[in-house]
């Protein structure tokens, strides 16, 4: 009884890590390039994208937001997080 009771402990536990690690967000800072706001879009030199297991590079991105883009300035240090959306890469928060 005793094993079973430490066996769902433990299968409780890693249960919650993966729930929770699916909604843990990583920002990763970069540098505003250029916003185009009629395509949604923001071009973003950015450092290693560890999430995505992507280099540094500077590169396009769609915005989830519309609002976001009024937030962007060209030459803008930044902290954003950038993820798969309907298989576009997608800034999806910045601060």
């Amino acid at each position: 009884m005793k094993n079973a009771v430490i066996k769902i402990s433990v299968a409780a536990l890693l249960s919650a890590g993966v729930a929770f690690g699916a909604f843990a967000q990583e920002f990763t800072k970069g540098v505003v390039n250029k916003v185009d706001a009629k395509a949604n879009k923001v071009t973003i030199k950015h450092e290693d994208l560890k999430i995505l297991d992507m280099p540094a590079m500077t590169m396009v991105f769609r915005v989830e937001d519309p609002a976001l883009l009024e937030r962007l300035k060209e030459g803008s240090k930044i902290e954003f997080v950038a993820e798969r959306v309907n298989g576009k890469l997608t800034v999806t928060e910045v601060k």
